[in-house]
């Protein structure tokens, strides 16, 4: 394994997904949860839930790669930055869910996964 805490985190974010699913299933079977099925609240909501699981999982993926880890390479920065979305990318739906001007905040998680990835396909051969 060569990204030990991104595997390590991915599998965490994915139980805090499960919790999270858990938790947030309490309310669904009320028709006006977070405002109704298609509010902006609720949709918000699913998305962080759901962000939480894909990231999570994009972070296992992370961790297996073979992609060169090592202090100094542009591997080390990824895998923080595919850690650092995978945090700020659910956080920043729920506070948009709460309040709708954390909406302006989504710059943070998008940038930090567009240059993740980045790096990868920088260091592939």
């Amino acid at each position: 394994m060569n990204h030990p805490l991104n595997f390590a985190a991915g599998w965490w974010l994915i139980l805090a997904a499960f919790a999270s699913g858990a938790l947030i299933g309490l309310g669904f079977h009320r028709e006006e949860f977070l405002g109704g099925y298609g509010s902006f609240r609720r949709r918000l909501v699913r998305l962080g839930h759901i962000a939480l699981a894909a990231l999570g999982a994009l972070n296992v993926v992370y961790g297996l790669s073979p992609v060169p880890s090592g202090p100094g390479l542009p591997a080390s920065l990824a895998g923080m930055l595919f850690l650092g979305g995978a945090i700020t990318m659910p956080l920043v739906c729920f506070l948009t869910a709460w309040k709708a001007p954390f909406r302006h905040l989504f710059f943070i998680p998008v940038v930090q996964l567009v240059s993740a990835v980045a790096l990868v396909l920088k260091m592939l051969p």
